[in-house]
């Protein structure tokens, strides 16, 4: 369903269109993007597919027979939406990292990885552009305008930065300030003192997900919350990455953050499964 979901958006009258990609569903009055559901069922997916074959884990036909189910979603929604392609296949990944006994295919799946963001980056002029915007935004033009003014909020933020709702920069000098780019006006309102703090508030979710998955009371529960923790930690990673600067502009927001319905939905949803499975650890094992 979540593959069939992801081709209707290049369907003409019910894909929506979002910076000249399309990414959105329109079904009457409501719009969702399908790239969202399709991460929380790859993690629902991945976990009860582990775990039939847990026994062959160590074997590369059973990682072939995932990836081989799993690539042509991650194909279809990377031909619209790379960064959520990238986090999908991040997301099977961690799973399978964490399920496999032997780390040597890895090495393997890592250089396919590499070579599959690149055919796709290649196949798509203007994420090319975005690669020469990140190397040179101050002769970019508008392709670098986002990234300059983003590096300005954070700067001008300082230790402790301008109060709580007193950026300038939000007031339409950076370009999606309300999704990806929230970090910039976090570090400018709160300065570098806020906005380690928020990264703290990230590094102790994601710690708390790591001391439940390996509590958990089976494997199916603890790759539901390896999953959904990669998830959270692959995105925050990213938009940090993307707003400060340290790898080129894409589109990924910050979780439980940045303004969003689908995206906070299904974190939310991801969450409520953490949760159930941490329900099921005796308290003297935590």
């Amino acid at each position: 369903v979540a593959f069939m979901l992801c081709i209707l958006v290049y369907v003409p009258g019910i894909g929506t269109d979002s910076h000249g990609s399309s990414r959105w569903l329109a079904l009457g009055p409501i719009q969702f993007q399908p790239s969202e559901i399709a991460k929380l069922v790859v993690i629902l997916f991945l976990a009860v597919l582990v775990e039939k074959l847990s026994k062959n884990m160590g074997k590369v036909a059973s990682l072939v027979v995932i990836g081989v189910i799993l690539l042509p979603l991650v194909g279809i929604v990377a031909a619209s939406n790379l960064s959520t392609a990238v986090i999908i296949m991040g997301i099977g990944v961690c799973m399978l990292f964490v399920a496999s006994p032997k780390y040597s295919h890895f090495v393997i799946i890592v250089i396919l990885g590499v070579a599959f963001v690149t055919v796709f980056i290649m196949f798509a002029g203007y994420r090319g552009d975005r690669i020469q915007a990140f190397l040179h935004p101050e002769t970019a033009g508008d392709k670098g305008y986002q990234t300059l003014m983003g590096l300005y909020a954070i700067g001008s933020g300082g230790l402790f930065g301008k109060g709580l709702g007193e950026s300038l920069q939000k007031l339409g000098n950076v370009p999606e300030s309300q999704n990806d780019m929230i970090f910039t006006i976090i570090c400018e309102e709160l300065g570098l003192f806020g906005a380690i703090c928020l990264m703290l508030l990230f590094v102790l979710l994601i710690w708390r997900m790591m001391v439940i998955a390996n509590n958990a009371k089976d494997l199916y529960g603890s790759l539901i919350v390896v999953g959904a923790m990669a998830h959270i930690a692959i995105q925050v990673i990213l938009n940090i990455a993307v707003v400060t600067k340290t790898i080129p502009n894409t589109g990924v927001i910050l979780p439980f953050i940045s303004y969003g319905g689908t995206s906070v939905i299904f974190l939310m949803a991801e969450m409520g499964l953490v949760l159930s499975v941490s329900k099921g650890i005796k308290l003297e094992n935590i």
